[in-house]
């Protein structure tokens, strides 16, 4: 099977003061890119988040956002009595004001209020460390949903290379029989006598030089290969791209080879399959 590097997750925590949102958000990439957005309070647990996501997800552009939202009394900010009865006697000398509106003003001033840092309760992030692996699992199974689409069309391009190859592979006596009759033709338009013998010595030369036999094999092999990776158990992005790699070096030197234009355009056809494979596995996991 395969995975897609695209993918979303979502998992939502009702909590007794406050509801929690996690997100991730994936898209492809060479290697990890991470990026967390999360409040302060939980910043001490950042690391061992990216070392989960890291271990999880493998690779990809990956955002990861936590958002809270209070359904509570918050009660982490408090008000600094001292600082705002100094502010209201001060102003009370130069503003003609009730307590009300000496209160609302001096409110208003710095270290009015004091925000108390809050702990991260225990329990608490037992629940939002749950919240997080369900969030993991549903961009996962997104991914697999996704990475399902994307085995459909490397089979049908996978099948259809070996249905191109199939008819390089018949064509190929033509091929040899319409070098050795250029070749002869060639000779015959010099008008000049020629020893049999050695005109078949250096035609086996040069058709063993355009001989094709070792990419044809070497091709259908990357193609079983190729399907195999696919089937396997592991998700390998980067096998498969070297796997195409090797599956365009045969196709390009059976085209550098073929000198026959029939046998040419059936190269260009499966170039054309070859490249829109390379495509889509920039997104495979």
């Amino acid at each position: 099977m395969i995975y897609s590097m695209t993918g979303y997750g979502k998992s939502v925590l009702q909590l007794p003061t406050k509801k929690i949102t996690i997100e991730l958000k994936s898209l492809n990439s060479k290697n990890l890119d991470l990026n967390a957005r999360m409040p302060s309070i939980y910043r001490e647990k950042e690391l061992s988040i990216r070392k989960l996501l890291a271990n999880k997800l493998v690779r990809g552009k990956i955002d990861f956002s936590i958002y809270v939202e209070a359904t509570a009394e918050d009660t982490s900010t408090q008000l600094n009595a001292p600082v705002v009865k100094q502010y209201m006697s001060q102003l009370k000398s130069i503003a003609d004001a009730d307590d009300v509106q000496l209160l609302e003003m001096a409110v208003r001033f710095p270290d009015a209020l004091n925000t108390v840092r809050e702990e991260i309760d225990e329990t608490e992030w037992e629940a939002i460390e749950g919240g997080i692996n369900d969030a993991i699992d549903a961009l996962t199974s997104h991914r697999l949903n996704e990475g399902k689409v994307l085995e459909t069309d490397f089979n049908k391009r996978i099948d259809s290379i070996g249905a191109i190859l199939e008819k390089v592979i018949e064509m190929d006596p033509e091929r040899v029989d319409g070098v050795r009759e250029r070749l002869k033709k060639g000779v015959e338009e010099l008008r000049e006598k020629y020893d049999e013998n050695r005109f078949e010595q250096e035609l086996v030369y040069y058709i063993e030089k355009f001989d094709i036999t070792e990419e044809k094999v070497r091709l259908k092999n990357h193609l079983n290969y190729f399907t195999e990776s696919i089937n396997s158990k592991d998700s390998n992005g980067k096998k498969l791209g070297f796997i195409s790699q090797e599956m365009g070096r045969e196709i390009n030197t059976i085209g550098s080879k073929s000198n026959y234009a029939p046998m040419q355009q059936l190269v260009v056809q499966m170039k054309d399959e070859l490249e829109k494979i390379k495509e889509q596995l920039l997104n495979v996991l």
